[in-house]
C-alpha cells in the first residue's frame, strides 16, 4: 500500500512539474541597433569658390571642377557634391536639379520639399527628404542665382531598404542640411 501510495505522489508531482511550464511563444524578428556619435563639425576650405562645414567622421575626396565625394566607411554611404558656374543658364540647372530628385518618385513613398534661404550670404535652394526604398533618401541644390550652382545627394552601397537604412539616412540627413546651411560662397 505505501508502494502505491509512493507511486502516486511521484506520478502527481511529475505532473505538476512538467505542467507549470510557461507556454512557448515565438520571439518578434527585430532589427539591429544603430546608435553613431553625435556629430562633430570642421570647416571644409580648399580652392573652390565655396566653403561649408561637414561632420569630422566623413572622409572628403575632391573630384574635378570642385565636385567632392563625402564619404561615410562606417554608414556605407557618400554624399556628391557636384558644382556648376552658372552662365545665364540657371533656369536648365534648376531643372535638371529638380528632375534628378523627381526621378526617385517611381520608388519614393513621398517626396518631401524644405527651401532654404539665406539671402544674408546670398545662398537659396531647395532639401529634398526621399521617403521609400528609393536610391537616395535626401538630396539638395542651393545657388546664388548669378554665378553659383551646387546639388548634393546621398547614396548608400546596399540595396535600398529604408527600414534597414533609416538610422544612417537620418544621421547623414542632418549633416548636409548643416553643410547647406553653412555654406559660404567666397
Amino acid at each position: 500500500m505505501l508502494k502505491r501510495i509512493i507511486s502516486i505522489a511521484m506520478i502527481l508531482l511529475t505532473l505538476t512539474v512538467v505542467s507549470c511550464k510557461d507556454d512557448v511563444l515565438p520571439k518578434p524578428s527585430s532589427y539591429l541597433r544603430l546608435d553613431y556619435p553625435e556629430a562633430s563639425y570642421a570647416n571644409f576650405e580648399n580652392n573652390c569658390p565655396f566653403t561649408f562645414e561637414m561632420n569630422e567622421a566623413a572622409n572628403i575626396k575632391g573630384e574635378k571642377d570642385c565636385g567632392f565625394a563625402i564619404t561615410y566607411p562606417k554608414m556605407k554611404a557618400t554624399i556628391y557634391l557636384t558644382y556648376k558656374p552658372v552662365h545665364n543658364d540657371i533656369e536648365k540647372l534648376l531643372r535638371d536639379a529638380q528632375k534628378l530628385t523627381y526621378e526617385h518618385v517611381i520608388k519614393a513613398d513621398d517626396i518631401l520639399e524644405q527651401p532654404y534661404l539665406n539671402p544674408e550670404k546670398k545662398v537659396f535652394g531647395m532639401f529634398y527628404q526621399v521617403n521609400g526604398n528609393a536610391a537616395t533618401n535626401s538630396q539638395f541644390y542651393v545657388t546664388d542665382s548669378t554665378k553659383h550652382f551646387i546639388t548634393g545627394s546621398v547614396y548608400f552601397y546596399a540595396k535600398p531598404n529604408f527600414d534597414s537604412i533609416m538610422p544612417a539616412a537620418s544621421y547623414i540627413k542632418n549633416d548636409m542640411q548643416r553643410l547647406m546651411e553653412t555654406l559660404k560662397w567666397k
